[in-house]
């Protein structure tokens, strides 16, 4: 396995230890720090291929870390680790920036198989095309901008990668739990309407003003994207 290097900010320092040995163990390069601030310090002067922050830190908690690096575009990927396991809480940590969340405690397997996966992920994404583009719609992955007609359309990280998510399935129908998979990362309580509320903020971006409608609700199966014409 190549080395990965990994930034782990975790202020319990047993647990932090622990963590640390045992992805040196399976061949990570490791660097701990036990507050947000060094952490952040860390994260702006070195380069790192995934980051692990818990939520609770001293100083810049992990969520506000996770969006001040997003905020200097730092596009490392950032694994989540909490005890707080609800599915709002993960909500919160991945519309923050976050690609993953981890809840204490946890298999350490399967620490080591996501941290696989955000790298993996991550390597993979310059092998794609830089350009989606489904009729008059346009998705740049360099710029992270959406354009429609040559109009710059402002979107949310979530809902920028909700609609990558849709574009590079044009045409195929995708249900509510692949999204929850695929984007949010979560295995969705059924009675969550989480996932049907961001359509509609995305639809009213995209389709709102056009007479060509992109994005289609499947009536019991999910949802569409594809051009009318």
């Amino acid at each position: 396995m190549a080395d990965i290097k990994v930034l782990l900010v975790e202020d319990e320092s047993r647990l932090a230890e622990y963590i640390k040995k045992g992805l040196e163990e399976n061949g990570f390069s490791v660097d701990v720090t036990y507050d947000g601030q060094i952490g952040k310090n860390f994260a702006l002067s070195n380069s790192y291929d995934v980051m692990i922050f818990d939520v609770n830190l001293p100083k810049i908690s992990g969520l506000e870390l996770t969006k001040q690096l997003r905020n200097e575009q730092i596009k490392t990927p950032i694994m989540m680790l909490t005890a707080m396991g609800t599915v709002q809480d993960k909500v919160m940590g991945l519309d923050f920036g976050a690609d993953d969340y981890l809840v204490k405690p946890f298999d350490f397997l399967e620490l080591i198989a996501r941290l696989n996966a955000l790298h993996r992920r991550a390597s993979d994404v310059s092998d794609l095309k830089k350009n989606i583009q489904v009729a008059d719609l346009e998705l740049d992955l360099n710029e992270k901008v959406a354009r429609r007609d040559s109009n710059i359309i402002g979107l949310t990280s979530r809902e920028f990668r909700l609609l990558e998510f849709f574009m590079r399935n044009q045409g195929k129908v995708v249900s509510r739990v692949e999204i929850a998979e695929k984007v949010w990362n979560l295995n969705f309580d059924t009675g969550t309407n989480t996932i049907d509320v961001y359509v509609n903020f995305l639809r009213k971006k995209i389709d709102q003003g056009y007479s060509n409608k992109l994005i289609h609700t499947v009536i019991g199966r999910g949802y569409m994207l594809k051009s009318e014409i």
